[in-house]
């Protein structure tokens, strides 16, 4: 990754038109082939940037640019599109040149197994005195999260997403209907658990007789480091 902080204008030219006047700014030129433009503010979007693959050249100003003070210009354009950035140079103040090497991506925290896990460790969430039968029990179709019982010794079929939606109701519904054709499992009730459910997914599954409950992943992190906290 080649990092350039430098006084410069832009032009982009494409789908539209846009024009950034000179100004201090940070040119990230990455190894994917992409640049993005940073100014100061702004967070994490850029002013403008180019999509890779892109074609990156330099060129000398002509005598006019040269008497506005530009020292250098770099062609970027889209390799499959018409789209082109003009960067004009003015002064150059930081010039680094870095092989970050290959990046392993992010892991993310409380992904769906994780909640999974935890919420196998504290099964009582879903009401005092409930019981883990086992995680990832196997239906006909696929596993469901969680099969546990009730204070009642009803069968609970748990469904777990981060991001709750239409389609995780679909598919706990199926588990349901296959579930509750087992003499040793019926009546088997449902429970879709997510940190956030759509409103369109919450009105279907409690359309469908399916509970919902929204899980705070924090409280199950820190009450699986005490047991006491979630319900002491």
């Amino acid at each position: 990754m080649r990092l350039v902080i430098a006084d410069c204008s832009v032009d982009y030219a494409g789908r539209l038109t846009a024009h950034l006047p000179k100004a201090r700014r940070l040119l990230m030129l990455k190894g994917d082939g992409s640049i993005l433009i940073h100014s100061e503010t702004g967070s994490y979007k850029p002013l403008n940037w180019m999509n890779p693959p892109c074609n990156y050249s330099t060129h000398e100003p002509d005598e006019e640019q040269l008497g506005n003070g530009v020292k250098e210009i770099w062609r970027v354009s889209q390799a499959k599109t018409a789209d082109i950035l003009w960067i004009q140079i003015f002064e150059i103040h930081t010039d680094i040149d870095h092989e970050l090497g290959k990046d392993p991506g992010l892991i993310k925290d409380g992904v769906e197994a994780h909640l999974q896990e935890l919420m196998a460790a504290q099964i009582e969430i879903i009401g005092a005195g409930a019981k883990l039968v086992r995680r990832e029990y196997m239906t006909p179709i696929g596993p469901v999260d969680i099969l546990a019982k009730d204070s009642n010794g009803q069968s609970v079929a748990i469904e777990i997403k981060r991001r709750g939606e239409i389609d995780g109701v679909e598919q706990l519904t199926r588990y349901l209907e296959l579930m509750n054709r087992d003499d040793a499992l019926k009546p088997v009730r449902g429970i879709f658990a997510a940190q956030e459910i759509k409103p369109q997914a919450r009105t279907l599954a409690e359309d469908r007789g399916i509970e919902c409950l929204i899980l705070d992943y924090e409280q199950l992190r820190e009450a699986s480091i005490d047991p006491d906290s979630l319900f002491g």
